[in-house]
């Protein structure tokens, strides 16, 4: 059995998950007397937000990624150990492990205190074979899948003689009209009316066409109508067709259908899709659930107290977008699904935890809501930011300085401003690579 770190002297902490709560916990216990233990089954922190622009090549892996051993190199009261959880012991107060890298196959780490911050993943809403057709954006691989599906798909429609076919492959529909759906919408559309005009022979990029496919009446849900109103005319002065009021209701090797709120369907020839709508909670949460006997919600959520505590355990903290907070008088605490409220959650149950190694009872979490911000393409954006709001150039800086400003790690955001500046100035884009079997993203889709 190991130990969760160091010598067992201090009390032991154990982290699961390397995302923006786990991480922003162990930062902020550095001088806490505690062992900290870091369980991740990626040996890196991805920037989320920033995945899209894997996606369309205009960043690389590399500079939106950490890795979480470097991360705590000099916080010398922390251990990093690459492996998956496979379930919860609370009685015992065991972390079972699996899938070591030496090969081990089950590992149990004792904790005292424990931090459960899985995070969430994309809900194709009781349809998974869509998934195959749909990549996600929750993950880097699911951004490199996106990346060589889009570029493949040019490449395909410079090959094709018929007129429909090539018209399909030039057909670009994501799912989702939330910031991460928008924000890959207008990156698409300029991939193909800026980036890519010119460098092909037989094909005009600018013929392509980019659906954005949105549930609800508007764009950008969560944003104050005016600002979803400049987003949509953003988009479409980008090439973007925004689809309002649409719900996907299937997909195709080679088709998405889609449905109006009176009953009309309509079937769109796209040979590439993305999905970013609707997420579900960690399994993680369910196995936290099962351990000690609460229920989730549909979306895969446990419930957990105001100090982020799971019920009857209070030993057991849980974050981010696999809980929904229960306030005192029983009612549900309605918080976005952002990496906002992940970081505070991570700061809080630091601060938590410190405060009662002193002796010292916390007050319950509260979530500064300091807005939300969206980019739609070069020099446009929009910006909630309570009293305030802005739309264009302003908003589109003002994202810019935020999303520097929370990249983890110095070379990082010197490397991500370097590569925003040379394409903002050569309209460019150097990640523009299709990795692993060039003819696998238009084989798996042939009928």
């Amino acid at each position: 059995m190991a130990q969760a770190a160091g010598d067992g002297d201090r009390p032991r902490v154990v982290v699961v998950g390397g995302g923006f709560a786990g991480v922003q916990a162990v930062r902020k216990l550095r001088r806490a007397p505690v062992e900290i233990t870091l369980v991740d089954r990626r040996n890196f922190h991805l920037f989320q937000p920033l995945a899209y622009q894997v996606a369309t090549g205009a960043l690389s892996p590399a500079e939106i990624c950490s890795p979480l051993r470097s991360i705590f190199r000099t916080q010398e009261n922390v251990r990093v150990l690459l492996a998956e959880v496979a379930e919860f012991d609370l009685e015992r107060r065991e972390v079972i492990l699996e899938r070591l890298p030496n090969g081990d196959q089950q590992e149990a780490i004792p904790y005292d205190t424990l931090v459960v911050a899985g995070g969430s993943r994309y809900s194709y809403f009781g349809h998974d074979d869509w998934q195959q057709f749909a990549p996600e954006l929750k993950s880097l691989e699911g951004a490199l899948d996106i990346r060589r599906r889009i570029l493949s798909a040019f490449e395909a429609a410079e090959v094709e003689q018929d007129d429909g076919l090539r018209q399909a492959w030039l057909t670009f529909v994501v799912v989702g009209g939330g910031p991460t759906g928008v924000e890959m919408a207008g990156q698409i559309a300029e991939l193909a009316q800026d980036t890519l005009q010119g460098d092909f022979r037989s094909i005009d990029t600018r013929a392509s066409r980019v659906l954005l496919v949105e549930s609800t009446d508007h764009m950008l849900p969560a944003f104050p109508a005016s600002l979803s109103r400049k987003a949509g005319q953003a988009l479409e002065r980008l090439g973007v067709t925004p689809l309002p009021g649409h719900t996907v209701v299937d997909i195709g090797p080679q088709t998405v259908a889609m449905a109006t709120p009176d009953g009309q369907r309509s079937d769109v020839a796209a040979r590439t899709v993305i999905w970013a709508a609707g997420v579900s909670a960690s399994p993680l949460a369910s196995a936290l659930a099962r351990a000690s006997g609460a229920e989730v919600d549909r979306a895969g959520r446990v419930a957990v107290d105001g100090q982020l505590a799971l019920p009857g355990h209070p030993e057991v903290f849980a974050l981010g977008d696999m809980v929904r907070v229960q306030a005192a008088d029983g009612s549900f605490v309605p918080l976005p699904g952002v990496a906002p409220v992940a970081m505070q959650q991570g700061r809080y149950v630091a601060s938590v935890i410190r405060d009662r190694l002193d002796g010292k009872t916390a007050s319950a979490f509260h979530y500064r809501d300091k807005g939300n911000l969206a980019t739609i393409g070069r020099s446009k954006a929009v910006a909630d930011l309570g009293r305030v709001r802005l739309a264009g150039f302003m908003a589109w800086v003002v994202w810019l300085v935020v999303h520097l400003f929370y990249l983890i790690g110095f070379q990082n955001r010197l490397l991500v401003m370097l590569r925003w500046t040379i394409s903002f100035i050569t309209h460019g884009r150097g990640a523009r690579l299709i990795t692993g079997d060039p003819g696998e993203a238009t084989r798996q889709d042939a009928p």
